[in-house]
C-alpha cells in the first residue's frame, strides 16, 4: 500500500486530504511543519509527498530542496499563491507537480495518481532511437551519443512523447495530457519548465527540442 506524507500546517486541509486519499487506499502520515516533515520523511521513506509551501520554520521550498538532495520521491506541491514565479521556483527545486489552493479534492487525487504512475514507469516497449538520442523504456534510460543522461521520471516521460512523435509539433496542452496524464487549463507553464530542464541535460546532443512559436514543441531529428 503506497504511503503518502501530507505536510501542511492547516489541520483542516490535512483532514480533507486524508479523507479523500484514504478512500483510494493510500496509507497516510502527516506533519505540520518542515522540520517534523523532514524527520518523518527520513524515518518512513514514503511513496510520495504532498507538500504545502507556507510552513512554519522550514518552508516548503527549503524542505523540497533538502529532500531532493537525498531522494527522487514524487512531490506534489501545494500553494495558496497563484503567481507563476512561485510555481516555477517549486518545479525548479524538484517538485513533480503543483496545485493551487483552494483545490478540488478529486483533482488532488488525480494528480497523486498521475505522479505515482510516472514514478513507477511506463509499460515496456521498443527502444527508441532519434538521431544521436536513444531511449530504452524498459530500463528507463536515455543516452546521447552513447553517454548516459540522468533524467527525472517526468523528464523521461516528456522526452519519450516527443521521440514517439519526432518532427511533429505538439501543443503544450497535448504534452500535458499525454506525459502528465491530465488536462487542466492554466498548467502549461509546467511543460515549459521541464522542456528547459531537458534541453539543459541534453546539452551538446545533435537531436534537440525546438520551440514552434505560438504553438508548442517538436523534436528535431538529426542524421
Amino acid at each position: 500500500m503506497p504511503t503518502l506524507l501530507l505536510v501542511d500546517d492547516e489541520k483542516n486541509i490535512i483532514e480533507l486530504e486524508r479523507l479523500y486519499l484514504e478512500k483510494e487506499g493510500y496509507q497516510i502520515e502527516t506533519a505540520n511543519d518542515g522540520k517534523t516533515a523532514l524527520e518523518k520523511f527520513r524515518a518512513l521513506k514514503p511513496t510520495a509527498l504532498i507538500l504545502d509551501l507556507m510552513l512554519p520554520g522550514m518552508d516548503g521550498w527549503e524542505l523540497c530542496r533538502r529532500i531532493r538532495q537525498e531522494s527522487d520521491v514524487p512531490i506534489l506541491m501545494l500553494t495558496a499563491r497563484d503567481q507563476d514565479m512561485d510555481k516555477i521556483v517549486g518545479l525548479e527545486l524538484g517538485a513533480d507537480d503543483y496545485l493551487t489552493k483552494p483545490f478540488n479534492p478529486r483533482e488532488l487525487v488525480a494528480r497523486v495518481k498521475a505522479i505515482l504512475r510516472r514514478a513507477t514507469g511506463t509499460p515496456k516497449s521498443a527502444r527508441l532511437v532519434v538521431g544521436d538520442l536513444a531511449l530504452d523504456p524498459a530500463r528507463r534510460e536515455v543516452t546521447a551519443a552513447g553517454k548516459l543522461i540522468e533524467l527525472r521520471a517526468k523528464e523521461f516521460d516528456l522526452l519519450a512523447v516527443l521521440m514517439h512523435n519526432v518532427g511533429i509539433v505538439l501543443t503544450r496542452e497535448r504534452l500535458l495530457e499525454i506525459a502528465w496524464g491530465y488536462d487542466f487549463a492554466g498548467e502549461t507553464r509546467t511543460v515549459d519548465v521541464h522542456v528547459a530542464h531537458l534541453r539543459k541535460k541534453l546539452g551538446g546532443a545533435r537531436t534537440q527540442i525546438e520551440t514552434v512559436s505560438g504553438v508548442g514543441y517538436k523534436l528535431v531529428a538529426t542524421d
